[in-house]
């Protein structure tokens, strides 16, 4: 049956004083030396950054940016991809007092309007020309934006210099006006529906979520025990993830670097070159890392073995988490000798392309695939799936270090209470709980009820506490039979074919469930080499036979997992992923639903012609 509602004792009491930037100054105090950040020179170098260096140019920054005017309870946009400069400008601003708003490297003109307006910005910082010019197309309705700073147009050292001249005591007078309910930053939904909303977190919301996944979860940030914990940021630091880990990391006396594309040519190397002890991703880098693994084990004729070690990964992996469970012996004698074996043969590799030290993960952002997460876990990668929002600051949920259950998002972290109503939806309550949205009572008043969030995901908790998503509220298909059906988990099962990119089930007042898939185009070009056909183009692709096949595949799997009514009774193959940049995913690369209906009206009227 299950419980309705699980609570997780805190371990660390919320903050009374003080502000996310005092431990800058608190650590490059009680340790100088001590290697806070690694930073990439020109020559492609990765160099160390100490904790005195940092404080020194946070320091620097705070007074630029007050010579420039900043002042306490100042909102500054940063619209930029993740790179060491955002988090030096982060801790400046907090340092100040001034809230950060930040802005997706992505985001179109209209929507950097809305935010920059909605949260009256004084100041914005870019990234690049492109980022300006964006601004500039909306500048002349943003009477309230007087300052555009550029990254690339070196505007941290022209900070530095402008504010050369002020006592550092003028810094410190701001910084302890700083209290844990001080809004830190004003972070804006990405939205798969309406105008984006701003969501006021604090200094103290922040520090309490920090703190609590550092004291929980701070074994697993190490290869070994006593080793120095290193991760490589690659989330956008606009998405309450990648910020969360950001402060995490600066609070816990990680080694924190920065890679600015997600892109598997670009991350690998810097992977390998940075050599994280863990990392902290959505599922969308594991599954890259895994079919990149499985592409080039094809490449060199050796598809079977690679197979037959992903097969033996899982059972083992499975037998471990049965033990830990009580209800299995653990991985046979035999099963140990041919993990063993494919440890030196298969799962080294994986770890090597991945930096080769990483041996904890943890992931979020939207659910992974049980069997891939068996995979990394009997391959010597344990990954620790968590489920928060940017309402939560992040993570509210995560598989504890001790045991993990795949294919769950874990128990309450410490601190929080899950409750799941009576309709399914899920309830969150806890100091890591946002104050409200910026301007918008009304949506305000829907989501907070008594310090209660109430998510818009539906899921189940089981009887130790361990939640399960299930899908979303209104993402509920109805079909005209009056089925009801939850997409998600017959869009991943479709996605785990490693020629599937991306799926989307539509039904909603039809006869019968169907679906739209796009496909992986490097996997393809892959597919077609190793079966020996020649190159196609787009157009080509979605008419070809085997391929319609292997896609069939693919959703007849997917078909297993629910009732006749539910099934996917038909599909079609589209020449092109949906992208942001048609307005078809959100930064966070959630489907918009209702955009990409309306754009492939044509192709969704088609598969109801039958």
């Amino acid at each position: 049956m299950g419980l309705r509602e699980f609570t997780s004792p805190p371990l660390t009491l919320a903050p009374t004083v003080g502000g996310l930037a005092d431990v800058v100054f608190e650590r490059a105090q009680e340790d100088p030396l001590h290697i806070a950040l690694g930073r990439k020179d020109e020559s492609g170098q990765w160099r160390d950054v100490t904790s005195a260096e940092f404080r020194d140019e946070v320091m620097a920054l705070a007074k630029g940016l007050l010579a420039r005017g900043v002042r306490f309870g100042d909102r500054v946009a940063i619209m930029s991809r993740t790179r060491y400069e955002w988090t030096v400008f982060d801790f400046a601003l907090w340092t100040i007092g001034a809230q950060v708003v930040p802005i997706y490297p992505t985001s179109s003109a209209e929507q950097c309007f809305w935010m920059l307006y909605d949260s009256e910005c004084t100041a914005a910082i870019v990234e690049h020309e492109d980022h300006a010019m964006t601004i500039a197309t909306v500048i002349d309705r943003l009477p309230q934006l007087h300052q555009l700073w550029q990254l690339d147009n070196d505007c941290l050292h022209q900070l530095y210099d402008a504010g050369a001249h002020l006592d550092d005591d003028v810094v410190h007078r701001h910084r302890q006006a700083i209290t844990p309910d001080s809004v830190a930053t004003i972070i804006y939904t990405s939205g798969t529906t309406g105008r984006p909303k701003g969501c006021v977190i604090t200094h103290g919301s922040f520090m309490y979520e920090s703190d609590t996944v550092i004291q929980r979860w701070e074994p697993v940030f190490h290869t070994k025990k006593g080793d120095e914990a290193s991760t490589l940021l690659f989330l956008p630091l606009a998405h309450v993830f990648g910020r969360m880990v950001e402060v995490a990391t600066i609070r816990g006396g990680v080694r924190l670097g920065h890679q600015p594309q997600l892109n598997a040519a670009a991350l690998l190397p810097d992977l390998q070159a940075f050599r994280p002890t863990f990392i902290l991703a959505v599922p969308y880098i594991f599954e890259k890392v895994f079919n990149a693994s499985r592409r080039k084990a094809e490449k060199e004729g050796k598809s079977g073995p690679f197979e037959k070690a992903v097969d033996v990964a899982v059972k083992y992996a499975d037998a471990v988490e049965a033990k830990a469970w009580g209800i299995g012996p653990g991985p046979s004698a035999g099963l140990r000798m041919q993990h063993q074996l494919f440890d030196k043969l298969v799962y080294s590799k994986v770890r090597a392309a991945m930096g080769g030290r990483i041996r904890n993960a943890m992931s979020g952002g939207s659910g992974m695939d049980r069997r891939l997460g068996l995979f990394f876990a009997g391959a010597g990668v344990q990954i620790y799936e968590g489920y928060g929002l940017t309402e939560s600051t992040a993570a509210a949920t995560a598989n504890p270090p001790e045991r993990t259950r795949y294919g769950t998002v874990g128990q309450p972290i410490p601190g929080v209470t899950v409750h799941i109503a009576d309709d399914g939806e899920i309830w969150l309550h806890g100091q890591n709980i946002f104050q409200c949205y910026l301007n918008n009572q009304k949506a305000t008043d829907e989501t907070l009820h008594d310090g209660w969030l109430a998510t818009g995901d539906l899921g189940s908790l089981d009887d130790d506490g361990y939640l399960t998503i299930t899908g979303r509220k209104k993402e509920i298909l109805v079909t005209s039979g009056g089925k009801s059906v939850s997409p998600g988990l017959l869009e991943e099962r479709v996605r785990d074919h490693p020629l599937v990119n991306q799926c989307i089930v539509v039904g909603n007042d039809r006869p019968y469930v169907a679906a739209l898939v796009t496909l992986d185009q490097e996997a393809v070009e892959h597919w077609l080499q190793m079966r020996g056909k020649p190159q196609m183009g787009p157009a080509q692709l979605v008419r070809d036979a085997d391929l319609e096949t292997e896609v069939r595949r693919a959703v007849v799997a997917a078909n297993t997992l629910v009732s006749q009514a539910e099934s996917i009774r038909t599909f079609r193959i589209l020449a092109q992923p949906f992208t942001e940049e048609h307005g078809l995913l959100t930064p966070s690369l959630k489907l918009k639903r209702k955009a990409i209906e309306n754009a492939y009206a044509n192709e969704v009227e088609a598969l109801y012609q039958a």
